[in-house]
């Protein structure tokens, strides 16, 4: 059976089916999304989403929302589409489907009495382009294929009511029609490939149900503006290929855009090649601009998600040029030692620091010189800026600790806030901060050492003993033996929270090996689930350990027991780094984990957070950068421990070889020897020897 492939079954058990979403993108910023029964459940999910040149360029905009597909034979019309309305799913077109293939493209097949239909959607690469490929397989009778678009231009975010402004006309094109329900919109050119009648029948469809928002809390009802259909007549053997694009497109070259593109979709024969391809989505190029989308369907780009995800999204790919162009556009936008975090807002304490893990990992396949060459001036900002203080909220000690508070927002990555407060806040001296915080000074001094720059080693050398020491004072809880999160003017705060893996994974670490295992031990007991760490130790009274509900609920649960996989990443750095090749088999048996989280939720990835408890359901966006990357970045760490694994029994093989050479000439010579004292012996008189035997005993 291939991977990612759902049966009848499956795919008629609607709380099944809906509950597993597939993802398509463009790489430049659009995306296909729905369910594998082609069932929107979201308010996000639409067959052409994605950006509006002109429009805010951090939202995405519902262009087509859905198609339905009518078979018709003998005047008698089965529709295959399937849509949610209040109390009611209607039509049912989801019993007609016996399978759906996600490789190499989302594929599902139609059984309608004797009628077999194929469906390939295929979403092209650089365009805001949907195909869609119908394939007679099998009909007894003549067959019509008709086929209904639902448009919404709207945010993505929103939902869409009927309203007299709509302009619901179709403009006729080559082989198709023009569609544009509101000015400063693209024209979507909808086309149909051999010959087909457009029938204009605009209408407004109401009531759309979303039930994912409605169990998030939004507005989950909507209405759809149909400007009509498509009808064509269809041959067993025959292909119809529909295409729906925001720019001009030849009828004639439709089938051969087709096949190029679907020549180029690589195979998810299997987990990892699943992992590299949602990888490969997530970078987006627009323009002059390389950007790194946090998570689909509903998250943009994030400065310290773009850092955090970064190194397993492309290095693990080899693919040092995407990183590098990433890396050199938020660069671009730096300001006053920040990265931009959510759209243009300067508010994470933590992202410049990332930057630094960032290029220590480049480090590897570019080399120091490199590094230093390209961005080092950047490198010495960043820290310039934070020793000098960056506004009202962030400051750097005399004692060497960067010191970070804020009224109203939380400034490190466990930045939920409800009714303007932080759900945890976190003001102070935090941990995984100053972890990082080291770990860039120390790596800029390395490499202004190497290069020789005598001016900023000078200025600078003395910090790291500094900041160790004050580190360890402040942040070390004896009674329990591990770190404490934050500390503030009250003291420490000994909650027990990943964050402290950071202080025992970076390069640059502040404490010894003994209290690193004490730490980890600690985060194995209280933290460690089959699907990451959770955010807060179950003993704690604050703990939740299911992730749901309404936007305010969901972010008083989001870091306060609920399960993130790229916090993996470090754990299980840094447990390579303290137990080395031992560790190997406990984390191939966390990577295997995820082996069956393909086939659920969003299919051939891997979800943004779980709950806390058991079975640890997958929660948040569908698809999330830096999850994926902390599994591409643990997979690398285990192939790294099995190739020294291997060069190790290599050379204990090659030595035990060469020892058994030895060995064996060694053998060789004294048989020789004892040939040859043989040969001796059998040349002397046998009356000798008794003599000999004598004088031995006289000694």
């Amino acid at each position: 059976m291939s991977l990612l492939k759902f049966d009848k079954g499956q795919l008629g058990n609607l709380e099944y089916s809906l509950q597993r979403e597939m993802l398509s993108t463009n790489r430049a910023g659009g995306y296909m999304s729905t369910t594998i029964v082609c069932c929107n459940t979201r308010k996000y999910h639409g067959l052409i989403v994605g950006p509006v040149e002109g429009f805010d360029d951090e939202r995405n905009y519902v262009l087509l929302s859905t198609l339905d597909e009518t078979v018709v034979q003998h005047d008698k019309s089965f529709n295959l589409a399937i849509h949610r309305f209040p109390g009611v799913y209607e039509p049912r077109g989801h019993k007609y489907i016996t399978d759906f293939e996600y490789t190499p493209t989302p594929t599902i097949t139609y059984r309608v009495g004797g009628v077999v239909l194929k469906k390939e959607m295929l979403w092209i690469h650089s365009r805001m382009q949907l195909m869609i490929r119908y394939t007679l397989l099998a009909a007894k009778s003549p067959t019509t294929l008709r086929l209904r678009p639902f448009l919404a231009f709207r945010d993505s975010h929103t939902v869409g009511k009927a309203n007299m402004y709509a302009n619901g006309h179709s403009y006729p094109i080559d082989k198709g029609v023009k569609c544009r329900l509101y000015e400063g919109f693209p024209w979507l050119n909808m086309q149909v490939n051999p010959e087909a009648e457009f029938v204009a029948a605009p209408d407004w469809y109401y009531n759309f149900e979303y039930l994912e928002e409605l169990a998030r809390g939004y507005p989950y009802q909507e209405d759809l503006l149909t400007p009509g259909y498509f009808e064509v007549d269809i041959k067993k053997g025959q292909s119809v290929i529909f295409s729906a694009y925001t720019g001009e497109c030849n009828e004639e070259n439709l089938e051969k855009c087709f096949n190029d593109e679907l020549a180029r979709r690589s195979d998810k024969i299997d987990f990892l090649s699943c992992m590299r391809h949602s990888a490969r989505q997530f970078v987006v190029k627009r323009g002059s601009k390389t950007e790194v989308v946090a998570g689909y369907p509903w998250f943009g780009r994030w400065g310290r998600d773009t850092f955090i995800a970064l190194p397993g999204i492309t290095l693990t790919q080899g693919n040092v040029q995407a990183c590098r162009d990433v890396i050199d556009t938020m660069v671009g936008e730096m300001h006053d030692g920040l990265f931009p975090n959510m759209g243009s807002a300067y508010n994470s304490v933590d992202a410049p620091m990332w930057f630094f893990y960032v290029l220590q990992q480049l480090e590897k396949h570019v080399g120091a010189e490199e590094i230093w060459k390209s961005y080092g001036k950047n490198m010495k900002a960043v820290l310039e800026a934070y020793r000098r203080g960056i506004g009202q909220y962030i400051a750097l000690h005399t004692n060497g600790l960067i010191w970070a508070s804020h009224p109203s927002l939380a400034m490190t990555w466990m930045d939920a806030v409800v009714d303007g407060k932080p759900v945890t806040g976190r003001d102070g001296y935090q941990v995984e901060i100053n972890a990082l915080w080291y770990n860039a000074v120390c790596y800029t001094l390395e490499l202004a050492g190497k290069f020789k720059d005598t001016k900023f080693v000078g200025e600078w050398k003395h910090m790291p003993e500094q900041i160790k020491e004050s580190f360890v004072a402040k942040f070390w809880y004896d009674d329990e033996g591990y770190l404490a999160d934050y500390v503030d003017d009250k003291g420490q705060n000994t909650f027990i929270r990943p964050n402290q893996v950071m202080a025992c994974s970076l390069p640059y670490k502040m404490i010894e090996q003994d209290k690193i295992a004490q730490v980890l031990d600690i985060v194995r007991i209280h933290l460690l689930t089959p699907r990451g760490l959770r955010t807060l130790s179950p003993r704690n009274p604050l703990y939740k350990g299911h992730y749901g509900g309404d936007q305010p609920t969901r972010d008083q649960q989001y870091h306060q027991g609920t399960v993130w996989p790229w916090l993996l990443e470090h754990y299980v750095s840094a447990c390579f780094q303290l137990y080395g090749k031992a560790y190997l088999g406990t984390a191939e048996d966390i990577l295997a984990g995820f082996d069956e989280d393909i086939s659920m939720y969003g299919i051939g990835s891997v979800a943004e957070v779980y709950d806390g408890d058991p079975p640890h359901s997958p929660g948040g966006s569908p698809s999330q950068a830096w999850s994926v990357g902390a599994i591409l970045r643990i997979h690398e760490m285990i192939e790294e421990y099995k190739a020294v694994e291997k060069t190790a029994k290599k050379a204990t093989a090659s030595k035990s070889g060469r020892a058994a050479v030895k060995n064996t000439d060694a053998k060789k010579t004294t048989g020789k020897s004892t040939a040859r004292k043989s040969a001796k012996k059998n040349e002397e008189p046998k009356a000798q020897k008794p003599a000999a035997k004598s004088q031995r005993k006289a000694k």
